[in-house]
């Protein structure tokens, strides 16, 4: 017979398909399932497909669209059993026994392929999984969810998992099965709204999405896997099937290292890195991530930085967004290599002595129709009112942070880099937004809380109990919020009230400081308070001062262009700055670029002007920059007492007329203060005493004006005494000169 069919089928003439004829074994499917099962319309494909037993005997049906003929494989003995065609891509073999283990043949145009059967596995998803699943208690759903390798006895294939409630059908769809959704449609678990399959023969690097129907019947754009731990390159869109990582770790001493620091009372100074926009290769293409392993890592160090800090990483579909609009919260970008490869940077990073933070978003995602919105054909993630589930600024969707599953998601990720990647820090990308209902929304546009408030109670809970969670698993993992508003206790304790976090950037000292650096020195004695403001706050959180990429895009220019007067000036006042804002209290961040002070404004589709370092004046800044960091980490007084009033004494803060201000900085018990002196203006001013805490010599360690770093070289000569002249409450003085426009620092010379 044609196709390979046993004796006793006929053919119906107008289709050429072969039929069964009524018999007990067309009885055991009824025909409207068999239909359903034919069009990928079947929710509960488990109970029809695979082994199952009829009556006295046994029968295997599978779908198998595009087949001319389907074979059993007994595995034991090698005997075959054919199936019978029952619908166009349904067919059914019957055995006089249970088949324990087999396979399926299937000859197709092409050729024949010999496959496992899908549907002769139990579930691996256990009640155990699937009640914590449900409450929001199960830690690392990404261990479970998602695409992941397993073998079951002799068999090896992938295990596919995804949480889509309201699906009538769902189906994992890809390159090993035609993107056919009607070939591997999921098992549903009812009441936790979770699907899975065992795929045999599918391996590491297959290309998948899941393609399912809605409540309505109705087919939805295919839809990424939410867990995807690895990715296909954008612009394209498919999750890719990732192996395990297998990269062997060298940084077990980093690692024990990091759980016994203090962060509060080490010194922190951190590159903020967009990869794939600082350095290109000779043929024009971003950096892979085993060329900045070899390029960057080194940098930093030369510079002194002791942390990078990784804009998103997340995959992420459009360029532009820098990737903070990600798309899949457990996979690192493939525009930059595999997963392995970013984990041996991070590894290179350590061996090093160089922690990575990496910028996490949780506030909001995109609303690209293979993502998260509209998942299951019902608002999932996100709200179903636009008053609560729509970013009106970024026509982004805002997370449902009361549903477990979502809060679980996302606690699931940010643990997923710690546990996998080694990462030392999350920055946690626009907080703000998180924390207000109202936040960027005009009156009537936004939906209070259940108290009439403005609170995103479900949001705080949610970051609570991520920094709660980070502290006690993750023992030195650093969690920094970019939190742009008062909202008291960013950094408190969650035990305390607060919100838990390591860090909070310090958006006001950015603001309030920048705006004073740009204006004409002769206009700074009016807004003297610029600088001495912060001041006032800086013990109500624990903060990072931060020069952000923010704050060099969008027509705001780069950081020396937005310096006042010619070229020299421009120069002195970013170098005086440097020296303000390394000495001030709290943890410092520097924009890629800052350091060598890049002219034009960032833009991520280019990288760096690292021409710019044969001039001699952006070479003076990027050695200045190094040399900051150096004293940060080997003067305890400028990094001890960070977030402590003890560490800070205003020496002079009132000289408006002069743009003078000075400061001491303390680090406890036996460590010598620092001075810091700056002059922003271009006077030289000579003979200015300024009242130290102790007498004999003080060594100038810095100023901003030296030739090495392009200035006019006006100081002290390296060593100045304290005489016993008393002056403004201080024992002793120093009588010195301040160079014009630059910051100087110094210190008591104790044998």
């Amino acid at each position: 017979m044609p196709g390979g069919l046993s004796e006793g089928h006929s053919v119906r003439a107008e289709t050429g398909m072969a039929v069964a004829p009524a018999t007990s074994v067309a009885a055991c499917i009824p025909t409207e399932v068999l239909h359903a099962l034919d069009e990928g319309r079947c929710g509960t494909p488990f109970e029809w497909l695979g082994p199952h037993r009829h009556g006295d005997d046994w029968y295997v049906a599978t779908v198998a669209h595009g087949a001319a003929a389907v074979e059993l494989v007994l595995l034991r003995d090698g005997e075959t059993w054919p199936a019978q065609r029952f619908a166009e891509g349904v067919f059914i073999a019957t055995l006089p026994h249970k088949p324990e283990n087999y396979r399926l043949r299937i000859q197709r145009p092409a050729g024949k392929e010999v496959i496992g059967d899908p549907y002769a596995f139990a579930p691996l998803l256990t009640e155990g999984t699937l009640r914590a699943f449900c409450t929001g208690e199960l830690r690392h759903p990404g261990d479970l969810l998602g695409a992941h390798v397993v073998h079951i006895n002799d068999v090896s294939g992938v295990h596919f998992s995804v949480w889509a409630p309201n699906a009538q059908r769902v189906s994992v769809v890809g390159d090993f099965n035609q993107w056919d959704g009607r070939r591997h449609v999921m098992r549903r678990h009812d009441h936790e709204g979770l699907w899975e399959i065992f795929i045999p023969g599918v391996k590491a690097g297959a290309l998948y999405k899941f393609e399912l129907l809605d409540h309505n019947q109705h087919l939805l754009p295919l839809k990424a896997d939410p867990f995807a731990r690895q990715t296909e390159l954008p612009p394209a869109t498919a999750s890719m099937v990732a192996a395990p990582l297998s990269i062997t770790w060298h940084d077990a001493s980093w690692m024990a290292h990091r759980a016994s620091v203090d962060h509060e009372r080490t010194p922190i100074s951190i590159y903020e890195v967009h990869a794939t926009s600082w350095q290109w290769d000779k043929s024009g293409q971003p950096l892979d991530w085993h060329a900045l392993a070899t390029q960057l890592i080194p940098y930093v160090q030369a510079q002194g930085f002791t942390h990078i800090e990784l804009m998103p990483v997340t995959e992420y579909p459009f360029g532009g967004s820098w990737g903070y609009q990600p798309i899949a919260m457990y996979a690192p970008t493939a525009r930059l290599g595999s997963p392995d490869a970013f984990a041996r940077f991070v590894d290179s990073c350590h061996v090093a002595g160089i922690g990575v933070i990496v910028d996490w978003v949780s506030a909001h995602f995109p609303s690209d129709e293979h993502g998260l919105r509209d998942f299951d054909g019902t608002k999932l993630y996100e709200h179903r009112d636009p008053r609560e589930g729509v970013h009106q600024d970024w026509d982004t969707l805002i997370y449902n942070y009361g549903r477990h599953e979502v809060h679980q998601y996302l606690l699931g990720s940010a643990l997923h880099w710690m546990r996998h990647y080694h990462m030392d820090g999350l920055r946690v990308d626009a907080v703000a937004s998180m924390l207000y209902r109202d936040y960027s929304r005009p009156e009537g546009e936004w939906i209070p809380n259940k108290h009439g408030g403005r609170e995103n109670l479900e949001a705080i809970a949610f970051l609570q109990a991520l920094n709660e969670t980070v502290a006690r698993e993750q023992s030195g993992v650093l969690v920094i919020a970019e939190e742009s508003t008062a909202w008291p206790g960013v950094t408190r304790h969650v035990h305390e009230g607060g919100l838990g976090f390591s860090y909070k950037w310090n958006m006001g000292w950015m603001h309030d400081s920048l705006e004073y650096m740009k204006r004409d020195p002769l206009y700074r004695r009016y807004h003297h308070h610029d600088l001495t403001f912060s001041l006032v706050y800086a013990w109500s959180e624990k903060f990072l001062l931060p020069l952000s990429h923010d704050e060099v895009v969008h027509g705001k220019g780069s950081l020396i262009a937005r310096m006042p007067g010619d070229r020299w000036r421009r120069f002195a006042n970013l170098r005086a700055y440097f020296g303000f804002m390394w000495t001030h209290p709290g943890k410092k961040l520097l924009f890629m670029g800052g350091e060598f002070a890049q002219d034009r404004e960032w833009h991520h589709d280019r990288p760096l002007d690292w021409h710019l370092l044969d001039d001699p004046l952006h070479r003076g800044v990027q050695q200045l920059v190094a040399d900051l960091n150096s004293l940060l980490v080997h003067e305890p007084a400028l990094h001890r007492c960070d977030h402590e009033p003890e560490g800070f004494q205003w020496v002079i803060g009132d000289d408006t007329h002069a743009s003078v201000y000075a400061y001491l900085r303390f680090g406890g018990e036996g460590v010598p203060p620092i001075l810091a002196v700056c002059n922003f203006t271009p006077e030289v001013r000579r003979n200015y005493r300024i009242g130290v805490p102790e007498g004999g010599m003080w060594r100038e360690l810095c100023n901003t004006d030296s030739n090495h770093y392009g200035g006019s070289n006006v100081g002290n000569g390296g060593l100045i005494h304290a005489d016993s002249q008393g002056c403004r409450g201080m024992p002793c003085s120093l009588n010195l000169v301040l160079p014009p426009l630059a910051t100087l620092i110094l210190r008591p010379e104790r044998s």
